[in-house]
């Protein structure tokens, strides 16, 4: 079948679902798009706790396919494939929440580096070296990194948490998955979603140049910390560290950014 055959016969099915919402034609879409829980499931999973079954982040994945099959609007122009993985991401990460894995000291951790991270970023006017947050968090060197490492499965997919954005009827979707709607009745909405994605891009490119690579290869490109590994000849181990300490920084300037606009 070609390329264009396939696309009307994927049209022709969200049509036929669309004015008969009939669950035969819901189940054949959602086989369709099945591989992708799965994609999003594999992603997620890099850097969890060993406790964390891939099984469970499927089944909370599925959730998100659902929903995602519900409330598609194919008249937006939006590839379901680009809408559907948001979703589908959102659904584990709010599964993941639900059952608390991780422990509330890693994330008193977590929080601790977030917020020396910001406060030093603030002070010095440029991002922190690791000496300098190490300094700052009084350990060495090699506990800072090794405290990366143990906070580093409370950022992994994290991004994507950034950029959400809620809409009039509280329904959150991913700023990097959004194209201009025409018809958009919210000029408010459309300007914050404006004003987080320019905060976020000029976060990234204030970056170090290995942290900006990561954020670009990882989320971007859509390449695994193994495979961002064998590019930069650094270990995997060290690409998530490098991961985490950017979320950091970036969880530190979107953070400053929401205090400064709720303050106006």
């Amino acid at each position: 079948m070609s390329v264009e055959k396939s696309a009307q016969s994927e049209e022709a099915l969200w049509q036929e679902y669309i004015t008969s919402k009939s669950p035969a034609v819901r189940e054949a879409i959602i086989l369709k798009y099945a591989p992708l829980v799965k994609y999003v499931a594999g992603r997620v999973a890099i850097g969890l706790p060993s406790n964390v079954e891939f099984d469970d982040l499927v089944s909370f994945g599925v959730f998100g396919l659902m929903d995602a099959i519900e409330k598609f609007d194919l008249s937006r122009g939006i590839k379901f494939e680009t809408y559907a993985i948001a979703r589908i991401r959102g659904a584990i990460l709010d599964g993941l929440r639900s059952n608390d894995w991780v422990p509330r000291s890693v994330r008193q951790k977590a929080r601790e580096l977030e917020r020396v991270c910001a406060e030093l970023e603030n002070r010095l006017g440029r991002s922190a070296t690791d000496q300098e947050i190490s300094e700052a968090m009084n350990i060495s060197l090699n506990e800072f990194y090794q405290l990366l490492s143990e906070v580093s499965c409370t950022t992994l997919s994290s991004l994507d948490e950034l950029w959400m954005v809620h809409s009039n009827d509280d329904d959150s979707v991913r700023v990097l998955d959004l194209v201009k709607n025409k018809d958009s009745e919210d000029p408010l909405h459309h300007v914050e979603i404006e004003e987080v994605k320019t905060t976020l891009a000029e976060a990234i490119d204030s970056l170090p140049e290995r942290e900006r690579m990561v954020i670009a290869l990882y989320y971007y490109e859509g390449l695994t910390l193994k495979e961002i590994g064998e590019i930069m000849e650094i270990s995997e181990s060290r690409v998530s560290q490098i991961h985490t300490k950017a979320i950091f920084r970036l969880r530190g300037r979107l953070n400053r950014w929401r205090k400064s606009t709720a303050e106006v």
